[in-house]
């Protein structure tokens, strides 16, 4: 089988070095990619200037222009978010709507730019809105052309209104180890297909 990409966008409020619950679950879905000939790395954007906009590139100082390249390169697309008072993060918010760009780029068919890539999500956080999120997020990247995959999501709440992060979990949940494989597994399926059997341009 041929070598895929993945690139897991991780949309934590922390600045590196600080642990990241999302970076823990997005190296945790990676690690599962590796299993399906998937390569891939994680980028923290929290770390990255990405100006505010819904341009491909918003100018001087904007770094997106090279996450964007990234982005084109890879073959799955992982965004993986906290949950605040209900809501992806803010960081999440601005990845999509910098991939707003994406609807008016075309590929060398006349086809969407993100057209026969794959899209999937990772959602953390101590109190309940993962399904929420996730359905925001695949309704945006559909938007955007990016294919999502069967049950291709994971995510872990912790109790409400209780202190206490996945990265200080002692270990990774079965259900939650459980669907890490599932996503990867689909994920890779959908993306070899799709390589293999691009979605036709349209017709003349």
């Amino acid at each position: 089988m041929a070598t895929l990409t993945a690139l897991a966008l991780t949309c934590s409020l922390k600045p590196s070095p600080a642990a990241s619950s999302s970076e823990l679950i997005a190296d945790q879905v990676l690690a599962e990619l590796r299993k399906h000939d998937v390569s891939g790395e994680s980028i923290r954007l929290v770390d990255i200037d990405v100006r505010p906009g819904v341009e491909a590139d918003m100018g001087e100082g904007d770094q997106w222009p090279q996450i964007r390249a990234k982005i084109h390169a890879a073959d799955i697309l992982l965004i993986s978010t906290p949950t605040w008072l209900g809501q992806m993060s803010s960081v999440a918010k601005r990845a999509l709507e910098r991939l707003d760009a994406e609807l008016s780029e075309t590929d060398e068919h006349g086809r969407p730019s993100m057209f026969d890539k794959v899209a999937v999500a990772a959602v953390v956080g101590n109190e309940d809105g993962a399904h929420a999120i996730v359905a925001s997020l695949f309704q945006a990247l559909d938007d955007c052309g990016f294919s999502i995959p069967a049950q291709g999501c994971t995510y872990w709440n912790g109790e409400a209104m209780t202190p206490g992060d996945y990265n200080d979990l002692d270990s990774v949940p079965d259900a939650v180890a459980s669907t890490n494989a599932t996503l990867a597994r689909n994920a890779a399926h959908l993306a070899r297909a799709l390589r293999d059997r691009p979605y036709p341009p349209e017709s003349d």
